[in-house]
């Protein structure tokens, strides 16, 4: 039985949506890394956490996407991470369980730019603070390569903690691949065998693309799955990254992806507190 079973009980979850977007609004840089946010800035932090909460979200996740000592060289790895828990542990209040984000290295395996070794190390180092601080799951998201997935996700089965791992599929000509070639078949296959608790895809294209994708992963594992789309592709205006998507467009998909076999439902890139609470109207309705 999936270690996911209480929690799905009554019907598929909301999660949150981006963080990124929205710390840019705080007066985060363009190309800045937001994990240092969490010991410079964690009342800013905590804030788009608990605006999420406050829009209807029941998970939410923790800003910890890039930190792991491959990606930030030099930084308190497990400080960030540690500091990162406590922070959406704060704002979500017993409202929301606590999601621990593991994004990917920024290294290509296959381009030699890191070594399994290394990946691992790293990894382990990010799953053991995240865990240790109290994460009720980890997450590892944003996985292009099937290889550095495996690795990521036996760091943070390690742990002992429940552990989500979901793709970006957006490369191919029908935009169903990652970027290293993988399908949602083999991805799902592959995380199966490595016994993580669920499986799915984020980031990449708009929502309308994840219904067939959430559908592949589902009839091809018997894992939950997790679904974030982008608010569709980013267009830029005036120099700024604009996503066109509206709440109530992005909200119009999710009884296709629920019906398509999603029990996470959330938001990635350009969505935010506004799109939550109109996903929310879908879901409870």
């Amino acid at each position: 039985m999936s270690r996911f079973a209480e929690w799905l009980a009554d019907g598929p979850l909301l999660t949150d949506g981006a963080w990124g977007t929205e710390f840019q609004k705080l007066g985060l840089p363009p190309g800045e890394c937001p994990d240092r946010w969490n010991l410079e800035h964690p009342e800013r932090v905590e804030s788009v956490a608990a605006a999420y909460c406050d829009a209807g979200s029941r998970i939410i996740l923790t800003n910890t996407f890039r930190a792991n000592a491959v990606s930030l060289p030099g930084a308190d790895i497990r400080a960030i991470n540690r500091a990162g828990v406590e922070i959406s542990r704060r704002a979500a209040r017993g409202r929301a369980r606590v999601v621990a984000s593991m994004g990917p290295s920024g290294k290509l395996l296959l381009a030699d730019d890191a070594d399994p070794q290394s990946l691992a190390a790293a990894f382990a180092e990010q799953a053991e603070a995240l865990a240790g601080a109290g994460a009720d799951t980890l997450l590892v998201e944003t996985m292009s390569d099937v290889e550095e997935a495996r690795i990521a996700a036996r760091a943070a089965l390690a742990t002992g903690l429940p552990v989500i791992v979901s793709f970006v599929f957006d490369s191919g000509r029908n935009k169903d691949r990652t970027m290293t070639g993988a399908t949602p078949e083999q991805a799902a296959k592959a995380m199966a065998a490595e016994g993580v608790d669920a499986v799915g895809a984020n980031c990449g294209a708009g929502i309308e693309s994840f219904v067939s994708i959430c559908r592949r992963l589902r009839e091809s594992c018997s894992l939950p799955v997790w679904i974030k789309p982008n608010a569709g592709l980013p267009a830029i205006e005036n120099g700024e990254v604009i996503y066109r998507t509206t709440p109530a467009e992005f909200a119009a998909h999710v009884p296709a992806l629920i019906d398509a076999g999603a029990s996470f439902v959330g938001g990635c890139c350009g969505t935010s507190p506004a799109f939550i609470k109109a996903m929310a109207v879908c879901i409870s309705s």
